[in-house]
Order: C-alpha cells, then structure tokens, then sequence
C-alpha cells in the first residue's frame, strides 16, 4: 500500500492535518472510528467519498509514522 498516494497534508486543510486527499477526513478520524469499533462497511457508509484503499491507506499510514517514531527513539 502506498499510503503517499491518498494521503494529503494542506496546511489550509484541517488545520495541515494529513487528510484522505480530496476530502476533509482526517487520518485521525478514520482510526479513530477504526479503534472505537466501526468496521469498514460501516465507515464506508457513513462517507460514501471513501474507500477501502482509503482506509487501508490510514493504517499504513499510521504504521508508517509508529515506525518512525520508533527508530527515533532508539
């Protein structure tokens, strides 16, 4: 998955939080809703913008920031 193709971060957009690009949903509110238990058909109905590849995109996204995170630390 290369997360760089649909995610975006604008500063005029969201305050240049990285957002799914195109949209105003943040990577944030997509985890989040991941983590608070909607699965991905629910998601996918409340935003019908979005995709699967979009939600899959957050992820790596995210695994690719933890990562960073962690070799920085070490």
């Amino acid at each position: 998955m290369n997360w760089q193709e649909r995610i975006s971060v604008n500063p005029a957009v969201r305050s240049g939080k990285p957002c799914i690009r195109g949209t105003r949903i943040t990577v944030y509110d997509v985890l989040e809703y991941l983590a608070g238990g909607m699965t991905e058909d629910e998601i996918l109905a409340d935003f019908p913008d979005l995709t699967r590849d979009d939600i899959r995109a957050c992820l790596a996204f995210a695994a690719a920031r933890e990562r960073r995170l962690s070799n920085s630390v070490a």
